[in-house]
Parts: structure tokens; sequence; C-alpha cells
């Protein structure tokens, strides 16, 4: 099996460290000082007791590469339209890409029944760059919920959590999702194909869309915001409208609003990913996690004046610190 990680960063580090000890043949992309560490002393994967090191081909040309039988993204969001064209080497006729990036999937619509099957989201995907260079059909879609980092060049630091369920946009159970998830869970990745992977888009999305953007306007932890009544009130306002939205679009949210909220209380005084970017003056994903929900609702009509609000103040925030418009980051 060919694999070939798109962004070694942090999170693409961390799934291309652990399924290159399985001997599936992992090639990264990255740039940089960390492409340059890779080369020299392989990527170093620290957590769950052990450290992992991986001499796995590293380079910032695809082509070195050739064509895979998977291609896992593992960029910001903003970062894919602009690299898309560069993944042609990549693709043989039957390479499934794995997307593993946050916010709503600019393949949302991809056989997805109803009236706006096939529809392209311009937030997500302007000028249908990734629907056609990448084209939807290759598509399996992906939820990352892994926590980590990188320590140094080189290195990345696995803080928490392992679970990346995969599913088929249409729900079915293929040949190359069933493959690709026995290679994830065989590398200690708890990856079930679903049949419903937008329900799980969602639960992530719900959270990140409303606790992320509020901790760049407050700079409080998930704690801080989730036991303070007042922006608790806010975080609840933002994700009833997203509710709506995910509900008219056929999604079940399988846990209330408040629980959800709890949740993230429960994580205690951790800063958002989106906090610590803001902070670290990276470029933020502001349009996946929100943009691309007021785009969903307009289409369905349903009204998003909270998701509109705080939508505009963190587009603001973030153009001020030099955080907007994108750049290309690796995750």
């Amino acid at each position: 099996m060919k694999i070939c990680i798109f962004g070694a960063g942090a999170i693409g580090g961390y799934l291309g460290a652990k399924l290159a000890k399985t001997g599936a043949t992992v090639t990264l992309i990255a740039r940089g000082p960390h492409l340059e560490a890779i080369r020299r002393d392989g990527l170093r994967l620290i957590g769950d007791g052990e450290t992992i090191t991986a001499k796995v081909p590293c380079t910032d040309d695809p082509a070195e590469a050739g064509p895979q039988d998977y291609v896992i993204i593992a960029l910001k969001a903003h970062s894919v339209p602009a690299i898309a064209e560069r993944l042609a080497p990549l693709l043989g006729p039957e390479t499934a890409v794995v997307p593993a990036v946050n916010g709503v999937p600019w393949w949302y619509f991809h056989k997805l029944p109803g009236p706006w099957e096939g529809r392209r989201l311009e937030s997500v995907d302007p000028d249908g760059v990734q629907w056609r260079h990448i084209g939807p059909e290759r598509v399996i879609g992906c939820v990352v919920y892994p926590a980590a980092e990188i320590v140094e060049p080189g290195v990345i630091r696995h803080i928490a959590l392992d679970r990346v369920p995969i599913g088929e946009p249409d729900g079915s159970r293929t040949e190359r999702a069933t493959a690709l998830s026995k290679a994830m869970i065989a590398a200690g990745i708890k990856a079930p194909v679903r049949p419903r992977i937008r329900d799980d888009v969602w639960i992530k999305l719900w959270g990140n869309m409303a606790f992320n953007p509020v901790s760049v306007l407050t700079g409080g932890t998930l704690a801080e915001i989730a036991l303070d009544p007042a922006v608790r009130s806010v975080v609840r306002a933002l994700m009833v409208e997203a509710q709506e939205i995910g509900e008219k679009l056929g999604a079940k949210f399988p846990i209330g609003v408040e629980k959800r909220i709890d949740g993230g209380a429960e994580v205690g005084d951790h800063k958002s990913s989106t906090l610590q970017d803001f902070e670290k003056r990276r470029p933020l994903e502001i349009d996946a996690l929100m943009g691309a929900i007021a785009e969903l609702g307009r289409l369905v009509g349903v009204a998003t004046p909270t998701i509109d609000m705080i939508y505009a103040l963190v587009r603001q925030r973030a153009s001020t610190a030099g955080c907007y418009p994108e750049q290309t980051l690796i995750r």
C-alpha cells in the first residue's frame, strides 16, 4: 500500500509515522527546516509511552513520489486550493484522496441525495479548484480528532486522542475504504468506516465553529468559555443555528447542545487550535469553520445572525493581526 501524506506537520506527521511502522510505503510532502530534518534524521513521533522514528522518503516535489494508492491531505483548510493542482503527479486512475482537514468539506454535496447534490461551496473551494483538480469521486471523507504539535523540526508530539473515522460520501462500504481502515487500525489509530461520515463531520465542526472563533475574540480557554454564563450563551446560540442548518441537510446530532458545551468544559484550560494559531500569527481556518456554515445557511434558508456577527468580528480581528487572508501552512 502506497500512502502519501501531503503536509507532514503535526497531524500529517502523526499519521505518517504511525502508518510507516505497519510496513506501508509512506512518502511525506513537507518543506523548509521540517523537510530537511526529516531527510537527515527521520521523522520522530513522541507519545503513547514510546518514540517512533520513521525513516521514510520526504520531499517538497510530488513528482518525486509518483502515483499513490492513497493521498492524505493534512493541511489547513484554506491552504488546500493553492496546492490542488500540484497533486496531479500523485494521482493514478484508482488513487483515493483523504482530506484530513477541519471544517465543512469541499466535497460535502458529492453524492448527497437531495436538491443540492453536486453543489460546490465557494467559501471552501473558490472557483471549484479542488472539485476540478482532485475530483470528488476520489474522496474518502475523514474527521481528525488527534491533537499533536511540532516540537522542533522533524519531531512531533502526540498529545491526545487517536480517533480518525473515515467514510465514503455515498455511505457505501467500499474495498478502498475498508483497506485504509484496516491499515490505520493496524497503526494504532481508531479508524472505523462510518456509513454517515457527514454526521461525524458535523459533531466535530459543531464544537469548533463555536468555541474556536469565540476563543480568538476572548482569549479564553475552553473551560473559561463554557463556564462563563454570558459567553456560554453566545456559544449556545452559534451551535443552535448550526444544528438547524445541519438537520436541514439531513445530518443527525446524537447529543444535545448543552452536553456538547459541557464536553468543552471537561477538556479544561486548553486553548483552541485557532487561538493557538492566532497567538502565533498564523492564518486562521475562519472560512471553513464559519463562512461555509453561513453559506450553507443561505442555501437552506436558515437565518444565521449570531454566526454572521461572530464571523465578521473574528475576520476583522484576524485581519488586523495579519492572520487573514490565508497563506499555505502545514498542519
